[in-house]
């Protein structure tokens, strides 16, 4: 709940992001909700990487350093909200459902024609309605080994890519052997698990724009739309359809 007092408690801000803006690490004062209506946001916080649809927001405490990054074109809503008014005390980054309700409250509070009475209702009600869900990452950190660096760098310009470490490694100068090994001491990951988390995190700003899964799929590596639908589901857990309008794991 909202405690009562005269200033607003919930102030909401609207950023238009180009494909690759970003907010570099800062940190508030207040608690942030994070969500993005149109497009995906991409934040980091907390050592976790969350990559949020329009179904799914991130909750941010305050003084927690984050930073927020749009793959592709979105349109950010963040809501500032006073710890001292604010009866949620989540101590780390939690993701919350976004439905219709949720974002209908966020437009709500975003205009600047509200009487203080109807506005605290509103914020009452939006805090209320923050549900916290499990949380669904997928991670594909860079490797720190330059030459396995180089591959990763040249898989994130072209998901597509098909070559082989051996073909890569003929490339940068180093056996195959010596890439897998970099890649899973650095990213935690063998090379090819770290290489369909990349494509996966590489189709979701397709997805999210709405183009069709066999062109993402086929953009991102896949010769068929059910072998990118069943590599979605064993990084995520549910179908790309499912990721963005139901309910996540």
């Amino acid at each position: 709940m909202i405690a009562p007092g005269d200033a607003p408690a919930v102030v909401v801000a609207t950023f238009a992001m180009a494909p690759r803006a970003t907010f570099s690490r800062h940190a508030h004062s207040e608690h942030q909700l994070a969500w993005a209506g149109t497009g995906v946001l991409t934040i980091f916080a907390d050592d976790r990487t969350w990559l949020l649809p329009a179904s799914r927001a991130l909750w941010i405490p305050a003084h927690v350093p984050h930073e927020v990054l749009a793959p592709g074109r979105a349109v950010m809503s963040a809501l500032y909200i006073r710890p001292e008014r604010c009866a949620i005390d989540w101590p780390r980054p939690q993701c919350v459902a976004v439905g219709a309700l949720l974002a209908a409250l966020i437009d709500y509070l975003a205009g600047d024609d509200l009487d203080p009475q109807h506005r605290a209702n509103a914020e009452g009600v939006l805090v209320d309605v923050l549900r916290p869900v499990a949380t669904v990452t997928i991670e594909a950190p860079l490797p720190s080994d330059e030459r396995a660096r180089q591959v990763a760098q040249a898989l994130v310009d072209n998901p597509a890519d098909q070559r082989s470490l051996d073909d890569w490694g003929r490339q940068v100068g180093a056996s195959a052997r010596t890439l897998a090994r970099a890649f899973l001491a650095d990213t935690g990951m063998p090379f090819g698990r770290w290489r369909t988390s990349l494509r996966v995190r590489a189709a979701v700003t397709d997805l999210a724009a709405g183009a069709p899964v066999s062109n993402v799929a086929r953009r991102v590596g896949y010769r068929t739309p059910s072998a990118f639908v069943a590599a979605f589901r064993r990084e995520t857990g549910v179908t790309p359809g499912s990721y963005f309008h139901g309910p996540l794991p």
